[in-house]
């Protein structure tokens, strides 16, 4: 057969469909080439907007600082699922996309002033009730950010809004639909109910039934897969004590550290924007009158009041408060750093508009004495060194341990003692073996089954740890006596269930028959329960106001099976819906309600809607 086929492989149209193959190939070659190249940087793409590969990594970094912030100082970071971080970062991401696509194609827009108005008066940005350009930079440079892109960041997030606000508070509902709903959730129920016990005492399940169930489940009766495993720890702190620093490289600290102290300038503004119906030049000749007004001895504060079109500073007088270099416009910048206290300066214009800014104040930095930054200036030079020790010695462990066929010499090396844990199987244990990336570790290939020392694993900032596996305890088959009464319970507790579930839907169909009377003292009854009555199973609640409304006389009948085994028979009297009008305060609570619900739903509508019409590439 294989001669035969190299021989037709041989003729004229066997060597065509070869070469046509061959060029197809190639030109997906270098087409994935060109396009694994080009993308190399990106994670994604939104209709040929690029989503970054640093944009990705920011946001996954943002959104596991949120996780670790809800779940509380006591969580361990291990146990964050890096590969789903990921993924539902780049959703969020090329969602924020689409949406930003939206604003921008529905002409949503932000001011540049008023993106200023959002940061000064942030009370994350200010000091003393102040804003304070040093606390700014310090809060955005913890989130990762510069100014430019927290600025750019900040306005993507307020057109986001605008437009979510836009779609939300665009729902509305009708008068009939208002009143449908208030009558639905202010309805009551008139019922009772009798419940069938799951009682175990009346089960009987013999030793054949268990040997049985064994038999037909072996595969659940196995020991966990274990493991127990040797590790080395390194500490940063233990290297304090190593490092040492001197007076000298102190003092330079400190001069440096002095150095990017900077002065507070207090600036008050009067506004007059241009665009719409106001020219540049009308603006300015605006601008010029309340220049003249101000020379022949005005107040600035109260012509702010009045003319400033600036709505975050006119109110205080155009004040807007101390700040430092960097944060204002660069025209008004040079313009207010040129001025001296309680100075009015010339007319400046920005992308704003045309400004008056005077002078209210300059805030000198304090500088604290060398003795008093002492302390910190030591700590913070050791921590410098110290970091630089752990990482060179992260370096020799890893290059140890990658080359020792246990961790007996990278312990000696780094003066390290090797450390046993406890036994513990995939789903992890106590102290070390409670962390993620030490259990991925000590369950994988590389570790487990061929042997070899973990690559260094962040436990913390702080700590390291390189581990191996000293012993793998495979599933092993258990004995029937050691799980014989775990599974008479399991087995007692189901056929319980059972029985009371099988006599409870031969009541209700009894009932329904009328060959039972829905009467004696096992009927709880209830009269008028709303949705959310008090003293009843949720469950039960569910079920009730899922039947259908009785009709005449009749009683309606259902049941239920309840979580501990127990079944319980429901009859339904009576349904009673409210007859009082509402009131123009209930009326306006519940259209809120209903607008807001609907808006939200159109608000998931319009997403979905760019997303199935958007041309979305992942790399």
């Amino acid at each position: 057969m294989l001669q035969n086929i190299r021989d037709n492989s041989q003729g004229w149209i066997a060597k065509t469909i070869i070469g046509l193959i061959v060029v197809l190939m190639a030109l997906t070659g270098v087409d994935a080439i060109i396009t694994g190249t080009g993308n190399s940087q990106n994670a994604a793409a939104v209709n040929g907007e690029k989503i970054s590969l640093n944009e990705l990594n920011q946001a996954v970094e943002m959104q596991r600082r949120q996780l670790l912030q809800q779940l509380g100082k006591d969580f361990d970071p291990a146990m964050l699922d890096e590969r789903m971080l990921r993924d539902a970062s780049l959703k969020g991401l090329i969602e924020r996309s689409l949406l930003l696509q939206g604003a921008k194609d529905s002409k949503f827009a932000f001011s540049q002033a008023a993106l200023d108005q959002v940061i000064v008066q942030t009370p994350e940005f200010q000091v003393e009730g102040r804003f304070n350009a040093d606390r700014f930079d310090q809060v955005i440079r913890q989130l990762g950010y510069t100014r430019m892109q927290f600025r750019q960041m900040l306005e993507q997030e307020m057109l986001i809004g605008q437009l979510r606000a836009g779609l939300s508070g665009s729902g509305f509902v009708t008068d009939e639909e208002v009143a449908a709903f208030a009558r639905l959730e202010k309805q009551t129920r008139d019922f009772a109910t009798r419940t069938i016990k799951a009682d175990a005492g009346a089960v009987k399940v013999s030793d054949d039934d268990v040997k049985a169930y064994y038999d037909a489940q072996q595969a659940q009766f196995m020991s966990p897969e274990q493991v127990v495993i040797e590790y080395v720890e390194l500490k940063k702190d233990a290297f304090f004590s190593q490092v040492s620093v001197t007076d000298e490289e102190m003092k330079a600290a400190y001069q440096s550290e002095i150095a990017n102290l900077a002065e507070q300038r207090d600036a008050a503004h009067i506004l007059i924007e241009v665009g719409g119906d106001v020219s540049d030049e009308q603006a300015k000749a605006k601008i010029e009158d309340i220049q003249k007004r101000l020379q022949k001895g005005e107040d600035f504060a109260a012509l702010a009041k009045e003319f400033s079109q600036d709505p975050g500073s006119a109110s205080d007088g155009g004040d807007l408060g101390y700040a430092g270099k960097g944060v204002y416009d660069p025209a008004f910048e040079d313009a207010l750093y040129a001025l001296k206290k309680d100075e009015v300066s010339a007319p400046v214009r920005t992308e704003f508009g045309w400004h008056l800014i005077k002078l209210l104040g300059v805030q000198a930095p304090e500088v604290p004495t060398f003795a008093s930054m002492k302390a910190k200036l030591e700590t913070d030079l050791k921590a410098q060194r110290v970091e630089q020790r752990f990482v060179e010695a992260t370096k020799q462990l890893e290059d140890a341990a990658f080359e020792s066929s246990d961790l007996a010499q990278p312990a000696q090396e780094l003066g390290l003692k090797v450390q046993t844990s406890e036994p513990f199987g995939r789903q992890g244990g106590q102290g070390i073996a409670s962390n993620r990336q030490v259990l991925q570790a000590a369950f994988s290939q590389e570790v487990m089954e061929d042997g070899s020392n973990s690559s260094a694993i962040e436990l913390d900032p702080n700590t390291l740890v390189v581990i191996r596996v000293k012993e793998h305890r495979k599933p092993q088959q258990l004995e029937l006596d050691q799980v014989a009464d775990s599974i008479r319970a399991q087995l007692t507790k189901t056929r319980a269930s059972e029985a009371a579930k099988a006599a409870g839907e031969q009541l209700v169909s009894d009932l329904r028959d009328g060959k039972a009377k829905p009467e004696g003292a096992e009927w709880q009854v209830v009269e008028a329960a709303t949705r959310n009555q008090d003293g009843v199973d949720p469950a039960v609640l569910q079920a009730l106001f899922r039947m259908p409304k009785p009709t005449g006389e009749k009683s309606e009948f259902s049941g239920i099976a309840l979580a501990n085994g127990d079944y319980a028979v429901i009859r339904l009297k009576g349904v009673s819906e409210p007859e009082q009008v509402l009131s123009d305060e209930e009326k306006a609570m519940y259209r809120r309600f209903l607008a807001s619900r609907s808006g939200q739903e159109d608000f998931a509508a319009y997403r979905k809607q760019l997303e199935s019409k958007a041309d979305i590439e992942r790399f």
